[in-house]
């Protein structure tokens, strides 16, 4: 039970942060489907910062919004994937294709190239680039993007990461180094396709004139990577440990 006090406190805080939910709602939504509302993503932030809330500690020094954010965040990620919008053949396809990318590296020894992966896959290159369009379409690019949706033990490790645990804490400090250490290994274009996206925030069409590409390319690009990144970080809980 909360005293007045407390449940005072508690209110400000949310009361305070509310349009922080908003803009982090029309940020999520500029790069999801029409098919995602704003209205639904800002009720289960709602949640997400009412709970950041409840469990902030000022004592470990990181500043209510920055704890908030990233709570706020993934409240409304995890509700997406509840809903589970994406056809399952999307998800076959994403893991065909990246199964496909760590068969042609291993047996090359060097990045996959779109013919390559195609004649892996057995399809056309422009089937191919459907695939990579569709996968674009279906998914958020996060942890749980970077494992085998079909190895419950990897879903499991990634999806208790809490950094409200010092165990946890470690683990997701872990994964996030071998995660830098993947993307570095990644063609240069994808890797700066991967910093124009998530560290400047730039939107598709604004990355494809940097590139000198299209749009439907820079989405394609986006999907190969995030793919190959997958492939590289197969099994990385079993490593990690």
């Amino acid at each position: 039970m909360y005293t007045n006090n407390q449940a005072e406190s508690l209110n400000v805080l949310v009361e305070r942060h509310a349009p922080l939910v908003k803009r982090i709602a029309h940020h999520l939504a500029a790069r999801l489907p029409s098919s995602v509302q704003v209205d639904d993503l800002i009720q289960s932030g709602m949640i997400g910062l009412l709970e950041s809330a409840r469990k902030y500690d000022g004592s470990k020094g990181a500043a209510f919004e920055t704890y908030a954010g990233i709570r706020i965040r993934g409240a409304m990620l995890d509700e997406i994937r509840k809903g589970d919008w994406v056809p399952r053949s999307v998800h076959r396809n994403s893991r065909r294709v990246s199964e496909a990318v760590k068969a042609v590296e291993a047996r090359l020894g060097r990045d996959a190239k779109d013919n390559e992966i195609a004649a892996e896959l057995q399809v056309s290159v422009g089937e191919y680039h459907a695939m990579l369009h569709d996968s674009m379409g279906g998914h958020l690019f996060s942890f749980d993007d970077l494992i085998d949706s079909d190895d419950t033990q990897q879903e499991a490790a990634l999806a208790s990461l809490d950094v409200s645990l010092p165990h946890e804490g470690v683990m997701a400090d872990r994964f996030r180094e071998s995660l830098a250490e993947a993307i570095s290994t990644l063609p240069d274009r994808e890797q700066l396709l991967l910093s124009l996206y998530y560290d400047e925030e730039l939107n598709l069409k604004e990355i494809g004139a940097v590139l000198g590409v299209s749009e439907s390319r820079v989405s394609q690009l986006h999907s190969q990577s995030a793919l190959r990144l997958r492939s590289r970080l197969k099994g990385w809980s079993s490593d990690s440990e």
